[in-house]
């Protein structure tokens, strides 16, 4: 019965001090897709991304009632950095829709316009400024915001004086009456402006550099909400080295002695992940440790490299590759090591009956690529009469028997591609995408395809996987070389395949060109499978992996070569027309049928050429 009414209790008190209107709530996933195009057409930053932010804590003047349900601490306030621009998951506080959809352009409007924050107050009104001004179709619907919006804040004579007198400029700014160039500091902040953005929060990174870096698996999370909201926490480092953080007293007499423990069973289950992701939701600030031993209870994974006897064989010393810096705008050398690595003991492995199957129907539809016809019009000799030709000498008024050009010349033209596979390895295709499949099998499944179409159709191909550990080491696995025969070791080498580590695309990306550069064929393919964007443990997160990426790739254009990815990242479009170009990638919706569809995007890659 108390459980009952305290829910009750609870909905009502929370009923009571909701400022919100949830019949007109707009989510920011329904129309994340919207704000990225409007983003970059008001000329914002092409690598940033539109992500939900996080609560942040600020200090207001509450109600009685708010107190009470405890409310009214945490607010979804809108910021960006160099990665990307965080807005509320959702908005409701207007009872029109309309209004709380605009709110959202509104902000990415703000964003585009100001890509730096130095000066909170200064940069909000200018921005506003620059918007209404260069855009005064805007006028009438931000006019129509803030009005409505200044309805839902405290007027200003209900509020304490310095209080009131603040708010009162607060408001003054928003309607563009006066421009505001200070606020007084006092403990009570207020009330958030949902139509500014913020500074982004202060992390301890900003403030120190860690010693070591943080040992940690990708983000691969179990809850669907949490993976669609994708929040980023601030993170702050603990000290370990302390092994105490005060005096600890107890009493000797209260521990219990083996004749006074009584085995029960547990209800809950062992298993320490099954909340974590609500967990870490929930906090607003998540402790980060230096210390790289786990407990023997958490071991889930090792980060560290695999012992020599159990990893594949080092083929020499690793390869000095540089790296864009984008901040520097320049290209720094010997920045990469990228270690070239060979199973070297492999199993041959034979075609199961449903990969030999398909392999023989994608083989049917590449082999009429092999040779093409290629018709000359209007030619003094050939195998067959060209009418067009004729008909035009026979129509002419004054004919000149000099030139009997009749003939059509049937020519076999022969393709001239080769084509390197990179394979993203990393930890991220460890994930699920369905109950029997890991992204890793289908990328298998896919290498082992391709390789049996490529084979039939005779094109050069080869086949390399990376994955890295920080610029110092980037794994670049042979599976195919262009000299190696295809075979059932390649198959075993391809069935070997295991995920770990991170994605340091740019090295992996530089490393392949060399190779393809050496063909010495007309036309050369890079076709880069991947599930994510780059990624590593150092600074390569972010902008920064993007833009050495980018770099990579239009290094590898230079040279003739023509890149194109094949992703199953449903965010792909966010990222990849920036690296790619409008038209050098795909986008596979359902990952298992990346072992169809990779050989028939090869084909339409290399039709007529």
């Amino acid at each position: 019965m108390e459980e009952v009414i305290g829910k009750l209790w609870d909905k009502w008190l929370t009923k009571q001090v909701s400022t919100d209107y949830p019949d007109s709530k707009i989510k920011l996933a329904d129309i994340q897709a919207q704000l990225q195009v409007f983003y970059r057409s008001l000329g914002g930053v092409n690598t940033k991304t539109i992500e939900p932010c996080e609560p942040r804590h600020i200090t207001i003047k509450r109600s009685v009632m708010q107190k009470v349900a405890g409310s009214h601490q945490r607010f979804y306030v809108s910021w960006q950095n160099e990665n990307s621009v965080r807005l509320p998951p959702q908005i409701a506080i207007f009872p029109d829709s309309s209004l709380n959809e605009f709110l959202y352009f509104w902000l990415v409007a703000l964003a585009a316009f100001m890509p730096e924050m130095s000066h909170w107050l200064f940069d909000n009104q200018q921005s506003t400024q620059r918007i209404l001004a260069k855009y005064p179709g805007l006028k009438k619907q931000y006019h129509q915001l803030v009005t409505a919006y200044l309805i839902t804040r405290e007027k200003p004579e209900n509020m304490e004086l310095l209080a009131g007198k603040t708010e009162r400029s607060i408001q003054q700014a928003l309607t563009g009456e006066t421009f505001i160039s200070s606020i007084s500091t006092t403990p009570i902040q207020p009330c958030p402006i949902v139509l500014w953005l913020y500074p982004a929060p202060i992390t301890y990174s900003m403030l120190k550099k860690p010693s070591e870096p943080i040992s940690s698996k990708q983000n691969t999370p179990h809850n669907e909400d949490i993976k669609e909201l994708k929040q980023r926490k601030q993170a702050q480092y603990i000290d370990e080295e302390k092994k105490t953080d005060g005096l600890l007293i107890f009493q000797a007499e209260a521990l219990a002695t083996w004749t006074e423990q009584i085995n029960l069973d547990r209800s809950q289950s062992d298993e320490e992940e099954q909340d974590v992701d609500q967990i870490a939701q929930d906090m607003d600030i998540i402790n980060l440790s230096r210390q790289r031993k786990a407990s023997a209870a958490g071991i889930r994974f090792n980060l560290d490299l695999p012992a020599e006897e159990n990893d594949d064989l080092w083929l020499g010393d690793g390869l000095p590759f540089p790296e864009w810096h984008y901040k520097k705008n320049q290209l720094i050398e010997n920045v990469c090591s990228v270690q070239t690595m060979i199973a070297d003991e492999v199993k041959p492995v034979e075609l199961s009956l449903s990969q030999r199957q398909l392999a023989q129907e994608l083989q049917k539809l590449l082999s009429m690529l092999a040779v093409s016809n290629h018709s000359k019009k209007a030619q003094m000799n050939g195998s067959e009469l060209d009418l067009d030709a004729w008909i035009e000498h026979y129509t002419r008024p004054i004919k000149d028997s000099n030139k009997q050009n009749f003939y059509l010349d049937n020519q076999h033209k022969y393709r001239d591609i080769s084509c390197l596979l990179l394979a993203d390895v990393s930890l991220s295709t460890e994930s699920y995408i369905n109950n029997e499949q890991k992204v890793i099998d289908v990328i298998r499944e896919a290498l082992i395809i391709f390789s049996e179409a490529m084979h039939a159709l005779a094109d050069p191909f080869a086949i390399y996987g990376f994955s890295s550990i920080r610029n110092s080491h980037v794994r670049y696995h042979i599976i195919k070389n262009f000299n190696m025969r295809y075979d059932q070791h390649v198959r075993g080498r391809i069935a070997r395949i295991e995920p770990g580590f991170y994605t340091r695309m740019g090295a992996a990306i530089r490393q392949s060109t060399q190779i393809l550069a050496k063909q010495q064929t007309k036309d050369k393919i890079l076709l880069i499978v991947s599930d994510g964007k780059p990624n590593d443990l150092d600074h390569y997160e972010g902008r920064y992996g993007i833009e050495d990426t980018r770099h990579a790739i239009l290094a590898a254009k230079k040279l003739g070569i023509e890149p194109f990815c094949i992703t199953i990242d449903k965010q792909g479009n966010d990222y990849l027309p920036y690296l790619f170009g409008r038209f050098g990638f795909a986008i596979v919706k359902d990952p298992a049928l990346l072992a169809k569809t990779l050989p028939k995007i090869y084909a339409n890659l290399t039709t007529n050429r």
